[in-house]
């Protein structure tokens, strides 16, 4: 017999919440298996708790569970300790499972006890223009990097994944969810897998449907979030996770010395702006090939908003962390919406 248990961390998804809950359950699974879902939610106000309420008397095994905290880490953590499981799925209010994707996980588990995590591929879903073009640029290795698990094109071992299921075992190995963090808390945990000597492996042809948020003020406190928090877990570390991490923070800081350029020599001064017309072309490039000339200008100033967000909150979180040893600022525990 499997016994997996699906941990939804959630707060004010109304609009999303019930797809979610249908497509798990939609899921064909081996006859052997188990199903408990538990819906962590952060004490929703907006008629969350009402829609899941009716639910639990339609699907089995289905229940409620209060996130007083109402952050993400604590929910991680209340619905794993909710029941015994031989595996945890992880599932956003967000995302909805394909069919096949819990089966898949669990196979490629049961397969490879060297893999302690596994996931799937990401089809960003937008809810408005702004988030179809949000999609796009999200989808891109322009805009969020070489090996970032959102633009892999073929299955294989990677550094994280979305919607992760794990087996047990790996919490009574490594411990659970650290809910010092309020972002990043996800790659904490799967850093300290693949520390531990476990591996991660994405799946490209199981999916995941993703509602994308759809404004744009909501992405810019989300990549800042990402980036301050993800020096608070090098911190912890005492180490990078990634190195494509050094990219944004690098690029603001270059940004920022380019008014000192210009009193240095004309030579040096010409070499300066190297950098900032090839960023130029590849944004120009990559909008065109993403969304053409239509949505031309409302998609290219994307790639910047996200870039210089990680990086302006990469460097405010070096200097929290590393320069004034600082805890985490109360601002940046607000979560995105």
């Amino acid at each position: 017999m499997n016994r997996i248990s699906i941990v939804i961390p959630c707060r004010n998804e109304v609009m999303y919440i019930n797809e979610c809950i249908e497509a798990i359950y939609a899921n064909v699974l081996p006859v052997d298996t188990v199903l408990n879902v538990f819906v962590v939610d952060g004490m929703s106000d907006d008629g969350t708790r009402e829609v899941v309420k009716e639910l639990e008397s339609a699907f089995p095994n289905l229940k409620l569970v209060d996130n007083v905290k109402k952050l993400t880490p604590f929910a991680f953590n209340l619905g794993i300790y909710q029941t015994e499981a031989d595996f945890i799925q992880i599932v956003g209010a967000r995302h909805i499972l394909s069919p096949t994707y819990l089966a898949r996980c669990l196979q490629t588990l049961q397969q490879n006890k060297e893999i302690w995590c596994v996931g799937g591929r990401i089809e960003n879903v937008a809810t408005n223009q702004t988030g179809e073009l949000i999609s796009e640029v999200m989808s891109s290795t322009f805009g969020m990097g070489l090996g970032n698990f959102r633009t892999l094109k073929t299955s294989g071992f990677t550094d994280t994944v979305t919607s992760p299921m794990y087996p047990y075992e790996v919490f009574e190995k490594i411990g659970f969810f650290d809910e010092d963090l309020i972002r990043n808390q996800d790659d904490d945990f799967n850093f300290r897998v693949t520390q531990a000597g476990g591996k991660i492996y994405y799946i490209h042809d199981i999916e995941l449907k993703y509602y994308v948020r759809a404004k744009v003020s909501g992405l810019r406190k989300q990549f800042f979030q990402y980036g301050y928090w993800k020096v608070f877990v090098n911190r912890k570390h005492g180490t990078m996770t990634t190195i494509r991490q050094l990219v944004p923070p690098a690029f603001v800081l270059y940004l920022c010395s380019l008014p000192f350029a210009l009193f240095l020599p004309s030579w040096i001064q010409n070499y300066s702006l190297v950098p900032i017309l090839l960023y130029l072309l590849g944004a120009t490039y990559f909008t065109a090939k993403l969304v053409g000339f239509k949505h031309f200008f409302r998609t290219i100033f994307l790639f910047p908003l996200i870039h210089i967000s990680y990086g302006t909150g990469y460097l405010l979180g070096m200097i929290d962390f590393l320069l004034l040893k600082k805890n985490p600022s109360e601002k940046q525990k607000e979560l995105s919406r």
